[in-house]
Formats: structure tokens, C-alpha cells, sequence
């Protein structure tokens, strides 16, 4: 599953093509990076996710009802986003790295909006993730400087993208995937985080 959309799903097939598929029933609830079973639907042309196979691992965090809202399956990498607009906040990045060390996978810190210079404070803590041994990449998707590295730090991994709302997500996705996959606004004057 490469992306979801409530009960529809966007599926790469084992030969690499794209479909769009439905879930079969109420309790296969598949998200990005599970490997499903799907067989094309009869005269139509969405297939149908039959099967969801056993996670290797998952990212999740509660949700408002007290439960646990799993974000991805079977990840390789998690990339996290920082900026200087809006502040950073080294406390979500640390939680981050967090659970990828829980998930024994790859974390990466990315400090996006280079464009917009970088605060010797920023550059302290940046310094602190790369003596602890995390790669960090500095880059801007308005100017594109730093996005080769971040492109080859992606290939041939299942990686989600997080980080504070506002620091410029959906702007690396679409500057790496060289086109608008994703809507991006600017940050909100009055909030100073990402709409």
C-alpha cells in the first residue's frame, strides 16, 4: 500500500504497476507500507485488498478515543523534518528517533528551509544528532540545494516522512517526486505552524 484515503487505497503491484483498490470488509484496515493481498475486480478497474500480511514493524501513536492509530507498516527508515520556520522543536524530533530506535529502524534528520539560514542554537543541536551517530541533511525544497542527498538517502527504502506541522513535508515530497503529489500552503500568520 503506497497511500490511503480512508477505505480506498493506492496499491504497487508485484510487477510494479500502480492500482487503486477497495478493502474487503469492515476490519482489514491496511495503512502505507503493508504488504496486501488484492485481485482485480470484475469489470471494473479498482482491485479489492483481500489480506493484509503480518507487520514487521509499526508506527503509532494514540489517538482522541484512547486507542492506537497505527501511521505505517514495515518501514525501513524514518525521516524527520525540522525547520526553522516554524521553531524547531527538538523535543518531537527526539520522540521521533525515539520510536525509530523502538522500531529498529534508520532515522535521518532533516533541516529543511536552509533558504531561510540557520541559527547557531539549530546548529547546536544539529551537531548533537550527528555526534550521536544519526545522519543529518541539510536542504531546501524552495531552492533545491541538498535534495540529491536526500533522494539517495530514500532510494530503495520504505520511509515516512514526519515532523512539526509547517516545516515543509509535502514541499521535499514534491520536490522530489518533481511535481504538486502534495498540497502545501504557507504557514498560518496567526498560529505560526502549517495549515
Amino acid at each position: 500500500v503506497i497511500a490511503t484515503f480512508s477505505r480506498r487505497m493506492h496499491v504497487r503491484l508485484d510487477d510494479g504497476s500502480e492500482v487503486d483498490a477497495r478493502i474487503k470488509g469492515k476490519r482489514l484496515r491496511p495503512v502505507c507500507g503493508d504488504r496486501v493481498s488484492a485481485v482485480p475486480i470484475p469489470n471494473e478497474d479498482d482491485w479489492l485488498i483481500t489480506a493484509i500480511a503480518a507487520r514487521s514493524n509499526e508506527l503509532n501513536r494514540p489517538n482522541l478515543r484512547g486507542g492506537i492509530e497505527i501511521l505505517a507498516a514495515n518501514l525501513d527508515q524514518l525521516v524527520v523534518v525540522a525547520a526553522p520556520e516554524p521553531a524547531p522543536d527538538w523535543f518531537v524530533v527526539d520522540r521521533y528517533i525515539a520510536a525509530a530506535e523502538y522500531m529498529r529502524v534508520a532515522a535521518i534528520v532533516v533541516y529543511n528551509k536552509t533558504d531561510l539560514g540557520t541559527s547557531a542554537a539549530s546548529a547546536a543541536e544539529l551537531a548533537d544528532y550527528r555526534r550521536a551517530g544519526y545522519p543529518v541533511l541539510e536542504c531546501s525544497a524552495t531552492d533545491n540545494s541538498g535534495l540529491d542527498a536526500l533522494g539517495k538517502a530514500l532510494a530503495a527504502q520504505t520511509a515516512i516522512i514526519v515532523g512539526q506541522s509547517g516545516v515543509g513535508k509535502s514541499s521535499l515530497i514534491n520536490a522530489l517526486m518533481g511535481g504538486q503529489a502534495q498540497r502545501t500552503a504557507a504557514i498560518s500568520s496567526k498560529s505560526g505552524e502549517g495549515r
